[in-house]
């Protein structure tokens, strides 16, 4: 357990320690990055540490000496960082100190990094590697100095440190923190359980075709492109939270592009592959199967990015099958991609291409998906991967059944080739929003070819899809478009089923959208609950007319092979 500090010490040592922080916390910033802090400044922020500090320990020397609070009343409550929000914090003044002294620390390095002079991408890297430094060296992470795992293991007499190092062997094993226990979870089982039929599959993928609820559908069939660096059970998780199960309730003919989770014999395969042999492939299917030249089509994430290419490659061609798209938390312009930008220059993307990157069946390579899991994670380093070791390893608990982060970590891996094509022509170059900058499956690609109507949401607190960005989709696309915006993250802001009333919805006022997201969000009006409803009945518009639901999937060329949610969902990276 943490000592109490000596009623005797002074105020002035600690003074003297907190000085020598702010004189050399400047030179770790300079070795860190090459660069220069303004000396103005440094000197106001060594000046309000130094003042701050003192405040903080003459404030633990009153506590010490104070007589205990009346009616068991916590004292020091206002820490104000759920970490050290317990109990065990709050009544050890060492603990409570140690915690206080850490985040003031945490608060004068980030305000060092913001005083950094340089280029801003620079700027932005230097302020995520102090905020990831910041995060690792909470005292909440460490056994010696977090006081609520040693009561815990006071408490249970060892077991929970024993219990904790029985967690941290499996999971070194099996390559990632547990987030879940991932014991209460099985595809097919209890989590993607809308029951259809792999009606088609290639190299690439499996289409299943999902059964329908009603008697009846609409004409006009749908096809759902998930994202492939993970795995499309994230849209039917569990029947309550569905969206494809909701899909097929409001009485649409589904079809969803189950992607194959790469292996060594894909390691050749191209983003034109992803294309052709993938959405376009599964298009034609959908087409065959239905005798609907014309279907409503959905992508989510880097989803709606090779959805969008497929159209724009078939306007090229002549072909104009959908009709309507929606786009969910995905890029299109990335010129504004948030966190992510940070990981992406030449020297990174030349380097990825090097090894990875040979469209050769000799010489291409994987990108893992625990690499990708890794990255996403340490994006919110606190929820995603601090709090699971904490819980986990310090204090021998079994995180709580979540199918969420059961999916979150049931990882996939990209063939390289195709992972760089990606980088280089996205993120790095923003070449898919130039007409004719890049040829994809024969064709330059021109995204304004693509005239349907156009569905684009975004999440507001979306990290990885930051919402200006995906709002930029409103000025790449030339169909009438509908721009909504949901409260939450990522995945929390898209799978937000009505029952739950949960969350909220922005619509804009108005059919116009100005070129500015900011513009839009000033006139935009806020709805309680989900999203999904505002979507169904805009899709509804574009469905057509009610007809007799199919008795059995697929047709006389594409037959079952097998129940949903097939085999390659079920691969493990």
């Amino acid at each position: 357990m943490s000592s109490k500090p000596s009623p005797q010490a002074s105020p002035v040592t600690t003074g003297d320690a907190a000085q020598a922080f702010g004189a050399n916390v400047g030179e770790v910033f300079k070795a860190m990055s090459g660069l220069s802090l303004p000396l103005p400044a440094l000197t106001q922020v060594q000046a309000e540490y130094l003042q701050q500090a003192t405040e903080l320990w003459n404030q633990s020397l009153q506590r010490l000496q104070a007589a205990p609070a009346a009616n068991g009343e916590k004292r020091n409550g206002n820490i104000g960082d759920r970490r050290f929000a317990g109990e065990a914090w709050v009544e050890n003044p060492g603990a409570a100190y140690t915690a206080q002294m850490y985040l003031l620390n945490a608060r004068t390095l980030l305000q060092l990094a913001e005083q950094v002079e340089g280029d801003p991408k620079t700027r932005q890297r230097i302020r995520f590697a102090v905020q990831q430094w910041i995060e690792a060296a909470s005292p909440a992470n460490y056994l010696a100095l977090n006081p609520e795992a040693q009561r815990k293991a006071l408490e249970t007499k060892g077991e929970s440190i024993a219990q904790g190092m029985r967690h941290l062997l499996k999971d070194i094993q099996q390559g990632h923190v547990s987030q879940t226990d991932e014991t209460l979870f099985e595809v097919g089982r209890n989590v993607a359980t809308t029951e259809g039929s792999v009606v088609f599959e290639n190299e690439l993928f499996q289409l299943i075709e999902y059964k329908p609820l009603t008697d009846k559908v609409h004409a006009t069939p749908m096809l759902f492109v998930p994202p492939c660096i993970n795995k499309f059970y994230i849209l039917d998780l569990q029947p309550e939270n569905s969206l494809i199960r909701y899909t097929v309730e409001q009485g649409h003919r589904l079809f969803v592009i189950s992607w194959r989770n790469a292996d060594e014999s894909m390691s050749h395969i191209t983003w034109d592959d992803y294309i052709e042999e993938g959405a376009i492939r599964a298009m034609r299917v959908v087409q065959e199967i239905t005798g609907s030249e014309a279907m409503n089509t959905l992508g989510f994430c880097i989803g709606g990015t090779i959805l969008a290419t497929a159209l724009a490659v078939l306007a090229a061609r002549g072909q104009k099958p959908a009709q309507s798209i929606t786009l969910l938390t995905s890029f299109l312009d990335f010129s504004e991609t948030g966190v992510l930008d940070l990981f992406i220059d030449e020297a990174s993307v030349q380097m990825r291409e090097v090894t990875i990157g040979a469209a050769s069946p000799t010489e291409g390579g994987l990108l893992k998906g625990n690499e990708l899991a890794s990255t996403f994670s340490f994006l919110r380093p606190n929820d995603l991967v601090w709090n699971y070791v904490v819980g986990n390893y310090l204090k021998g608990e079994t995180p709580p059944p979540f199918d969420l982060l059961y999916w979150n970590s049931d990882s996939t891996n990209l063939p390289g080739p195709m992972f760089c094509w990606y980088l280089r022509h996205t993120y790095l170059e923003n070449n898919l929003v130039q007409p004719g900058k890049v040829t994809v499956c024969g064709e330059k690609l021109d995204l304004s070819l693509i005239d349907a109507p156009a569905y684009i949401y975004a999440s507001k607190e979306d990290h990885i899809v930051p919402w200006d960005g995906a709002y930029r989709n409103t000025q790449v696309l030339r169909g009438k478009k509908r721009f909504v915006l949901g409260a939450s993250g990522h995945i929390a802001g898209v799978i937000n089923p009505p029952a739950k009333k949960k969350r909220s919805h922005w619509i804009g006022n108005g059919a116009t959208l100005p070129k500015q997201a900011a513009a839009w969000f000033d006139k935009a009006g806020e709805h309680q609950g989900s999203w999904w409803p505002d979507w169904a009945a805009w899709l509804k518009g574009h469905a057509g007319k009610l007809v007799a639901a199919p008795k059995s999937p697929g047709n006389r060329k594409y037959k079952p092979v097998e129940p949903a949610p097939g085999r390659y969902v079920k691969q493990k990276a």
